[in-house]
């Protein structure tokens, strides 16, 4: 995943929020962009110390309310981020008016040591969840080059099957999601998802081993209340663990 600093900053920040981890020092920023294979990327994060997690109660998807987007380029025409938006807008349009895909193009020593240029795109639900899909093309020498026209319209895509599969959590954070219920205090926290990718089913293998931890699975199918592909709703309840670092002055 190479756009992952962008998703992470639009879904993986907001669904932290949700645990209680909050602050004025609680940023994810871009310093300087690197495409492989050469990268030169840099990103500057700051978190602050929370003890405990509280649990969550995220089984309301909702409906989806505005999308968003940064198109980048890095050591090529300005122009291609342009094609990259029209050409994703050209789908998206069709379902939705309230969208905004913003440009990113880095110059000099902020541009990394390679050339190359992405989408990234995130929808917003009228409950706070957030959907997101990327791509970007492929690193120099390797693959075939890839048009912006159809990297824009392919994004477009990937996001609307996201939104397809649906839940509260997108498949790029369900891990991450349930990591920090099996993290939060001794009480039920419940989340409603789409599919579970892959990962994320050997993800709950893991907790179990480290944790001792079972989730209660329940299908949920699609029908009146819930739209797209069929729901999971997962349960447990927390292991009640503690920071105990403390703040350095």
């Amino acid at each position: 995943m190479l756009s992952v600093v962008d998703v992470l900053k639009a879904t993986a920040l907001p669904l932290l929020k949700q645990f209680g981890i909050d602050g004025e020092s609680f940023e994810l920023k871009v310093v300087r962009r690197g495409m492989p294979p050469g990268g030169g990327g840099e990103v500057f994060f700051s978190c602050p110390v929370r003890k405990v997690l509280k649990p969550v109660q995220l089984t309301d998807p909702g409906k989806i309310k505005r999308i968003r987007g940064i198109a980048y380029s890095v050591r090529v025409s300005p122009q291609m981020a342009n094609r990259i938006v029209d050409s994703a807008r050209s789908i998206l349009n069709k379902f939705i008016p309230d969208i905004y895909i913003y440009t990113d193009h880095m110059k000099g020593v902020s541009s990394g040591k390679s050339p190359g240029f992405g989408l990234s795109l995130v929808a917003e639900t009228t409950t706070g969840a957030f959907l997101s899909a990327e791509l970007a093309s492929n690193p120099q020498g390797q693959g075939a080059a890839v048009l912006p026209e159809d990297l824009g319209q392919n994004c477009a895509k990937l996001l609307l099957e996201e939104i397809y599969r649906g839940g509260c959590v997108d498949s790029t954070n369900q891990s991450l999601g349930l990591l920090l219920m099996t993290l939060g205090q001794q009480d039920v926290s419940k989340v409603l998802l789409g599919p579970l990718s892959p990962y994320t089913i050997e993800f709950l293998r893991h907790l179990k081993s480290f944790f001792q931890i079972m989730f209660k699975i329940e299908t949920k199918p699609c029908g009146e209340e819930l739209k797209g592909g069929d729901k999971v709703l997962l349960t447990c309840v927390g292991v009640g663990f503690s920071n105990l670092s403390k703040t350095l002055k």
